[in-house]
């Protein structure tokens, strides 16, 4: 086989891989995921992000055109965005929440983030999450400028995950986080390229140094809460990260819409 058509199939093996890994797209990759197959394939995860974005954009924009209010539309564009990734992430920042906000030993904090249960730190979280995000989404209220938004928060806040999971330990030998591995350099530096492109064609150069600031510095804050608390990251983590990168994005685009 030539080694262009091998390389073609790897990549599109990778992104089916990050696609299923973050989302409930039947997309999942014929190839085993294993020796490190979801670590390299954490370069494709702001492109899921992106289809994910989209998707949202598209509800938004068909609720528009139907005559509904920028709040209406918001909150089924979120809707949509949390049905596709199966709220995933909205369910990692709760964990979190939950388990750095209660038990005094990192054992106790573990195990809560692992109980299906939602408590209130959890509950609180989700209520901020989404009302920021809604409120940003309703602020910006033009669909074209809610696509670019929507699309750069959710292909920005999954650009980070490689590089978070790269620099941060797994809090336990076990879990999704460390099945999955540690990154490699270059799948780090492309889903961060692309992340830094999308910001950068969506909002402009300034608007994405701001929020590439804001990303990084809210990322290295709920890093040291989680090396400090329990030892290092876990899936929970990860995706806490992800709503947090979210929030920040769009919230950066809301103010500078605001702005003008």
């Amino acid at each position: 086989m030539m080694p262009g058509v091998e390389t073609i199939r790897d990549v599109i093996a990778d992104l089916r891989i990050a696609a299923s890994f973050v989302t409930l797209l039947p997309v999942g990759s014929s190839k085993p995921a294993a020796d490190g197959a979801i670590a390299r394939a954490t370069w494709a995860l702001p492109v899921a992000g992106l289809l994910v974005g989209l998707a949202g954009a598209l509800v938004y924009k068909i609720s528009s055109r139907l005559g509904l209010t920028p709040n209406l539309a918001a909150l089924l564009a979120l809707a949509t965005t949390a049905l596709i990734t199966g709220a995933l992430h909205e369910d990692g920042l709760a964990d979190t929440a939950d388990g750095l906000g209660g038990g005094r030993t990192r054992e106790r904090k573990l195990e809560i983030m692992r109980d299906s249960r939602i408590g209130t730190y959890g509950v609180c979280a989700l209520i901020l999450s989404f009302g920021l995000r809604w409120s940003a989404l309703a602020a910006i209220a033009n669909p074209w400028l809610v696509t670019l938004a929507l699309c750069a928060a959710h292909c920005a806040a999954r650009a980070g995950v490689p590089a978070f999971m790269s620099l941060v330990p797994p809090a336990r030998p076990d879990g999704l986080s460390a099945s999955a591995g540690s990154p490699p350099g270059r799948s780090v530096a492309i889903a961060f390229a692309v992340g830094t492109l999308a910001l950068t064609l969506a909002l402009g150069p300034g608007k994405a140094l701001v929020g590439l600031i804001l990303l990084s510095l809210a990322g290295w804050i709920l890093a040291r809460l989680a090396i400090r608390q329990i030892g290092g990251q876990t899936g929970d983590i990860l995706g806490a990260f992800e709503q947090t990168g979210e929030i920040v994005i769009l919230l950066v685009a809301a103010a500078f819409q605001m702005g003008h």
